[in-house]
This record gives structure tokens, C-alpha cells and sequence, in this order.
């Protein structure tokens, strides 16, 4: 199930996320406007929902969070830009780091 956070995520919210992939959860932050969306089968249904819910693309950052280890996974297509990103991967570190302070805020330590 897809969910759009403004805030900590619940453990029922986390368990609805979970159902997608059992062991991770895709998600799709909004670093300007600090909004997290996650769950779903691909981290574009999450950046859809954040598009649909206001975001501008450029805001839009996507990773892959484990909560039972806390790891985070900052590779989707959705970070692919040719102007901002040249990788599927997160390259800049100022960014980086806002996404898992964002998933950390929202869905970390539950």
C-alpha cells in the first residue's frame, strides 16, 4: 500500500508499507517540502503520488529503506536527471543526506 507521510509514520502505516516487498520499502521524498511517500512495487508510483500531491520534480529524491537493519538503498530510476543527477544513484552528498534524514524522520527506529 501506498502512503503519503507528513509525519512518523505509525507501526500499522509501516506494516501497510512493508506489504509491497516484505523486507524494504520504496520511497519517494519531497526534501523541499518535506514529504515521504512509500510503499507501493516501483519508487514512480511514490514520485507519482508526490507530483499528484503538489511536488516539483526537482524536490523529488527516491530510496529504499530496510527498517530492520536501518539500511538505506539511494538508487531508482526516479534520481536519473540529466541536468541534476547523471546516475540512478544519489551523487550528491548535501542531498544524500537530506533523503535519509527525511527517512529516518519518518520511518526510522519503529
Amino acid at each position: 500500500m501506498i502512503l503519503l507521510l507528513r509525519e512518523r509514520a505509525t507501526p500499522e502505516q509501516l506494516e501497510l508499507m512493508l506489504r509491497s516487498h516484505k523486507f524494504y520499502i520504496r520511497t519517494a521524498v519531497d526534501i523541499e517540502r518535506r514529504v515521504l511517500v512509500g510503499g507501493g512495487g516501483l519508487h514512480a508510483d511514490c514520485e507519482e503520488k508526490l507530483l499528484d500531491d503538489g511536488s516539483r520534480q526537482q524536490d523529488i529524491w527516491a530510496a529504499s529503506f530496510m527498517p530492520l537493519t536501518g539500511k538505506m538503498i539511494f538508487e531508482s530510476m526516479v534520481n536519473l536527471r540529466p541536468r541534476q543527477n547523471r546516475s540512478m544513484e544519489i551523487l550528491n552528498p548535501n542531498i544524500r543526506e537530506r533523503v535519509a534524514q527525511l527517512i529516518n524522520e519518518f520511518l526510522g527506529n519503529l
